[in-house]
């Protein structure tokens, strides 16, 4: 059975990135990235890294779209990676967040692109 925590996170991307505030998703990656790095398992920690990255992007005070976008795309294909070695329980959900993650990372992209003509 999935956590409540990744369906929260799933729930929460479904609804935009925008719609959470900044302080909420602070803690929400805080909490991911602390279980990942405790993990043991390089794909998570690989993962953990990556959500340390994001939460240095979000609290520089200049977000880059770009680099943003990046990282979620990077966060995504990292899920995405994880979920074929999970629990038959926690692939589909695994991949429905990875699949969020790549949508809004290239959402961004598309929009720092757009923005730069």
């Amino acid at each position: 059975m999935p956590s409540d925590h990744l369906l929260a996170t799933i729930s929460a991307l479904k609804n935009g990135l925008t719609s959470l505030p900044l302080g909420s998703a602070m803690d929400n990656t805080e909490t991911w990235q602390q279980q990942f790095l405790q993990s043991g398992l390089p794909g998570l920690q690989d993962i953990a890294r990556e959500i340390g990255n994001l939460q240095s992007l979000l609290t520089s005070g200049a977000l880059s779209a770009t680099a943003i976008g990046n990282s979620l795309t990077m966060l995504g294909d990292q899920t995405s990676q994880v979920s074929r070695q999970a629990a038959d329980d926690l692939k589909k959900p695994l991949q429905e967040l990875a699949d969020l993650l790549r949508k809004h990372g290239g959402d961004l992209l598309a929009h720092a692109a757009k923005t730069k003509k």
